[in-house]
């Protein structure tokens, strides 16, 4: 495999996303972090998010999403990645929605979550041997939460963290490239949650995590921890000066988040003072490593 570059070489970050909107949901604040600091950060999108449903109640009326989802959601990942300061690739994969009923329906036919995995991973991989990044994010096993395209999202960032560095492997894709270490994105953290849910109460004010925190509490024997995760947090990025960056972000997906909604029930301030990181889990590394960790580029400098 190729080996990464020497310290002194620029580093750069590629978070793998499954639609438009969820880089802002899900690292945001790291990415502007890094972006400001001047990490070359860089957003491959998986699909158009030509099947997301209007989930702001301000957009019903709005002509441009009903005619044209997937283009007035290019239009707002324009508009996010302007706000966080980084660069964005589309992948070209067609939103697969998320399927309801019982039983469940099949797929869309040709959608991102139907393809082969080497077919949907192939542009990630080129896209990895052309941008040459150090680190690679993602979602875990389960895709953050168990959306199709999610889970196909982890997978090909898998397959491409796993590949891009054989040269025997996806020819015709560039010269091999071996990313240095693999993050999954812990954006749902029972601790964050749990720390900002009393938070909240302790200031008199209502929580949106108050039925998210009864369900954990109903599934724990002794009454009062949040369920083991998958993956532990090995790495907290501190970015609270960039929260207001990650909202802002947020507000320009206008048709996929409502300014009144979850995401912005506990101000940026409360935030930084109650858990002013974002969580991560460190899955694979090819360089020395010593955790826990607060920089995806420890090693690596």
């Amino acid at each position: 495999m190729t080996a990464s570059p020497s310290p002194s070489a620029p580093l750069r970050l590629l978070a793998v996303h499954a639609h438009p909107d969820d880089e802002s949901s899900k690292g945001a604040a790291t990415m502007a972090m890094y972006a400001a600091a001047g990490i070359d950060v860089l957003v491959a999108t998986c699909t158009d998010g030509s099947r997301g449903d209007i989930q702001n109640p301000a957009m019903e009326g709005e002509p441009h999403p009903k005619r044209d989802m997937a283009g007035a959601r290019r239009l707002e990942m324009n508009r996010a990645a302007e706000v966080l300061g980084v660069r964005q690739r589309w992948l070209g994969f067609v939103d697969s929605g998320l399927p309801e009923g019982d039983p469940l329906p099949p797929m869309p036919v040709g959608s991102f979550a139907t393809q082969p995995l080497e077919r949907a991973a192939a542009p990630l991989v080129r896209l990895v041997r052309e941008f040459k990044p150090q680190v690679i994010l993602s979602y875990d096993e389960n895709g953050g939460y168990p959306h199709p395209d999610h889970i196909m999202a982890h997978r090909v960032a898998v397959e491409a963290f796993e590949a891009a560095g054989d040269p025997a492997r996806y020819p015709g894709t560039g010269a091999a490239w071996a990313p240095s270490k693999l993050y999954y994105d812990r954006a749902f953290s029972p601790e964050r949650f749990r720390a900002l849910h009393f938070a909240l109460q302790e200031s008199g004010l209502q929580s949106p995590y108050a039925e998210r925190m009864a369900a954990w509490l109903e599934a724990d024997a002794e009454g009062h921890t949040p369920p083991a995760p998958t993956h532990a947090t090995t790495t907290q990025i501190e970015c609270g000066d960039f929260f207001e960056a990650r909202d802002e972000a947020l507000r320009a997906h206008r048709t996929q988040v409502d300014p009144e909604g979850f995401f912005f029930a506990v101000s940026p301030a409360m935030q930084r003072r109650v858990w002013p990181w974002e969580d991560y889990s460190l899955i694979q590394a090819r360089i020395p490593v010593d955790l826990p960790e607060q920089d995806f580029f420890a090693g690596l400098r």
